[in-house]
């Protein structure tokens, strides 16, 4: 969940950006005008962010955590797979929204709906076979711990201060 957390910190520099630069495209000066275009917008810069990265594998958030999304297979996932994983993904937010639209909630009742229902789909994930969440297991997809293996000049350049350390405290000791 801390993974989760940081990534919508980071969503919220996407979404300024995304905005600004819809904003200036589009010489909107209200944020209310335009305001489902600006969604639908958001939603396109979402899909592309989340669609590259975990099509590299992680996304920033990701990273940060090693964790990684690959297939069943262990394989890195194709753009499709990607995609299809970030339309699923929605299963997170849309139901309780849409049950907000059609009820006329207010803004606050529909944030709670909201919070309750994403709690509800997070402990969902333990009626999977796996523990996994369902829209992973809808798209063909999993989150594994991984590492990035070390590059051959860190290894060495670690040997080689562990090396001056062990020397420069034998030459204390004596």
């Amino acid at each position: 969940m801390a993974c989760w957390v940081y990534e919508g910190l980071l969503m919220f520099g996407v979404v300024f950006l995304a905005g600004y630069l819809f904003g200036t495209l589009s010489q909107t000066r209200n944020a209310m005008d335009n305001r489902h275009a600006l969604q639908a917008f958001v939603f396109v810069v979402f899909g592309i962010y989340f669609v590259w990265f975990w099509a590299k594998g992680q996304t920033l958030a990701m990273k940060t955590w090693d964790i990684r999304v690959v297939d069943l297979q262990g394989q890195s996932i194709t753009q499709k797979r990607a995609l299809l994983r970030y339309a699923l993904s929605w299963l997170w937010f849309l139901p309780p929204l849409v049950v907000g639209w059609v009820l006329g909630l207010p803004p606050t009742q529909s944030a709670i709906l909201t919070l309750g229902w994403v709690v509800v789909w997070a402990m969902l994930a333990r009626f999977h076979p796996k523990k996994q969440f369902w829209h992973d297991a809808w798209a063909g997809t999993q989150l594994i711990t991984w590492r990035p293996p070390e590059s051959p000049k860190r290894l060495a350049k670690m040997a080689s201060k562990a090396a001056a350390k062990t020397a420069k405290a034998n030459t204390q000791n004596v």
